[in-house]
């Protein structure tokens, strides 16, 4: 399963406006993305509770995973949009 280590670009960190961006870009998707930081287990990307159920602060390191037929590009856009500032 491909995986990723992302920064967390959002200053704030992964809260409400981002957690719903990162979602929404997860749910666009051919795969099913997982998220996870360093303590906790990856969760379904998504899901937006699960997304901030991790409390990724900004300039925290994120792992993100899957499988199949697109996981590359699933990881890439991802990493795309966690890497940017979504609180600007």
């Amino acid at each position: 399963m491909p995986t990723r280590d992302v920064v967390v670009g959002s200053r704030i960190g992964l809260h409400g406006r981002p957690a719903a961006t990162v979602v929404k870009t997860a749910q666009a998707q051919s795969v099913t993305v997982r998220i996870g930081t360093g303590e906790k287990p990856p969760v379904d990307a998504r899901s937006i509770i699960a997304v901030l159920s991790l409390g990724a602060h900004g300039g925290d390191t994120v792992t993100i995973s899957a499988d199949g037929d697109g996981a590359d590009a699933a990881l890439a856009a991802m990493a795309e949009v966690l890497e940017k500032d979504l609180d600007a």
